[in-house]
């Protein structure tokens, strides 16, 4: 099958099965792109503590260096779960700061 030429490389539907959604795929490649970003501007100063770039690339843009680390299986997103409190918190009501504030 025919892939249909894009204006990017690696293209956006080969990246969606590496993440399990679109927001996902976002996120990830625009934490990674910030670190490339920050990796540059501290490479000059000589005390870079980021990761460097994980692929080889010809790409200048930290997105598209991006992209290409997601599409290569170098960086991944970890599905965060929330533990939500097993009993619930006990929040006062809007009734019930009304009538703390009428007894004070």
């Amino acid at each position: 099958m025919n892939q249909p030429d894009t204006m990017m490389t690696p293209p956006v539907e080969n990246l969606m099965g590496r993440t399990h959604s679109k927001f996902a795929l976002v996120t990830l490649s625009a934490r990674r792109a910030r670190e490339i970003t920050s990796y540059f501007k501290e490479l000059g100063l000589g005390n870079s503590i980021q990761v460097p770039p994980l692929v080889s690339s010809v790409a200048r843009k930290p997105l598209s260096i991006a992209f290409e680390e997601i599409a290569a299986d170098k960086v991944s997103a970890k599905p965060v779960e929330l533990a939500l409190p097993e009993e619930s918190l006990d929040l006062p009501t809007g009734e019930e700061t009304i009538a703390d504030a009428d007894a004070e």
